[in-house]
């Protein structure tokens, strides 16, 4: 399976930077929220790696010889997704050359035991050591919602409850926040179930919960989840302001469909000596977070993103979804600097993140830079590939219902009409 995982990130993300390449056309992509390049960027840039540091502890800072030696050229090995070519480079040719390239990370997990199954920390490790995985820690976005209706369904919010899509004015320090949905605007007006409005990813809607909620809950909750990260309990919290790692969300959303019980992911199962005696064992740590009411209302949620009109999972193929339960959920930031896709069925669940090793480089397009765009066929491709191995325990399925029955109906219809009588 990981090798799955590392053959879908390079045929999707070979595809990514082609189209990155082509939107710059040859321009730099650094850029500030207005647009603008960032000027004297690689020379900011250059001081923070260990080549300068050693030229300026040989010369000194302000000689001369620093900024030569920064500009020679020498021969050396370069990564391409056309494969390692040799070229004559400087240290600040390779900066501007390295600079550009999307990354990524890619982590999938089996929900109940908590066995990681594949975790690709980047587009290539010899070239890119920074590991996406678990050292990375990036805004979310829209992939937090779920911790929101989340905390509104722990509080006894039904999925089927309708709200207005009107983006509401709430009082923050200094003036007020009202949030505009991914099109700019501000609500419709329409009047959406909250299934509806978190696989639509509305903004307006989800402001308005954690309104109602509290976003100390939702901090709670996302704890009790599996987040671990520092967490601002702020309104925008709602639109994934907050760092945190692709192995936290993982983990997380794995807490849904595990019946509410988070098992922390783990990669190691035990350690022997040479003789292959067992030196330690290693059981995962499991608690019970969620109620499994609660759990199965999000796999429910989730499962909207593919089946409700203008959900963001509905571009998955025909394939990955004949047979089969799937839940997913898209994540972008603002200016698209990240993209983000959590996708979940009975047995598997799995995360991509897409964007540049810094916030400041992105497609100028938020369309382009989406998570649907550039994380979920990450996800998708790794699916397929996982599905067509039919030796693998990994099977097409159904999530699994709570033990007791559902303590509600989650036929919308029907809660319509008995909402009218």
């Amino acid at each position: 399976m990981q090798r799955y995982a590392e053959e879908a990130m390079e045929e999707s993300m070979k595809v990514q930077q082609k189209a990155f390449d082509t939107h710059w056309q040859g321009k730099n992509p650094w850029i500030d929220e207005n647009w603008r390049e960032i000027k004297g960027y690689l020379q900011s840039k250059i001081k923070q790696t260990d080549t300068y540091k050693n030229l300026v502890a040989k010369y000194g800072a302000g000689d001369d010889s620093v900024n030569i030696m920064l500009n020679l050229k020498k021969r050396m090995t370069i990564f391409s997704w056309d494969g390692e070519r040799d070229t004559l480079f400087s240290s600040m040719d390779s900066l501007n050359y390295y600079k550009r390239f999307l990354n990524c990370g890619f982590m999938s997990m089996d929900p109940t035991s908590g066995a990681i199954k594949a975790w690709v920390g980047g587009i290539n490790h010899k070239y890119f050591k920074y590991d996406h995985v678990r050292q990375g820690k990036r805004q979310p976005g829209s992939s937090f919602k779920p911790f929101v209706y989340g905390t509104a369904i722990e509080q006894g919010y039904n999925p089927c409850q309708k709200f207005q899509d009107v983006s509401p004015t709430i009082k923050v320090p200094g003036g007020t926040w009202s949030p505009p949905n991914a099109e700019g605007d501000r609500g419709s007006g329409a009047l959406f179930t909250m299934r509806q409005a978190m696989a639509r990813s509305l903004n307006s809607i989800t402001a308005q919960l954690i309104q109602k909620v509290g976003p100390e809950n939702v901090v709670n909750f996302a704890r009790s989840a599996g987040i671990a990260s520092p967490l601002d309990a702020v309104p925008a919290l709602c639109l994934g302001v907050s760092d945190v790692s692709l192995y936290e969300m993982v983990g997380a959303y794995s807490t849904f469909v595990n019946s509410g019980i988070h098992t922390e992911p783990f990669y190691i199962t035990r350690i022997e000596d040479k003789n292959g005696n067992v030196i330690q064992n290693f059981v995962p740590k499991t608690r019970q977070a969620i109620s499994e009411q609660t759990a199965f209302k999000m796999i429910y949620m989730l499962m909207g993103g593919v089946e409700e009109e203008g959900g963001t999972s509905r571009g998955l193929t025909y394939d990955l979804k004949v047979d089969n339960e799937i839940g997913g959920k898209t994540g972008t930031t603002n200016n698209a600097s990240d993209g983000w896709y959590m996708g979940v069925t009975h047995n598997l669940v799995s995360g991509a993140w897409v964007g540049g090793d810094e916030r400041t480089i992105y497609y100028r397009e938020w369309s382009l830079g989406q998570g649907g765009k550039t994380a979920r066929p990450i996800w998708a491709a790794y699916m397929n590939k996982v599905y067509a191995y039919t030796q693998l325990e990994y099977k097409k399925g159904q999530f699994k219902r709570p033990s007791t029955g559902m303590d509600i109906s989650l036929d919308c219809m029907a809660y319509e009409v008995r909402a009218a009588s």
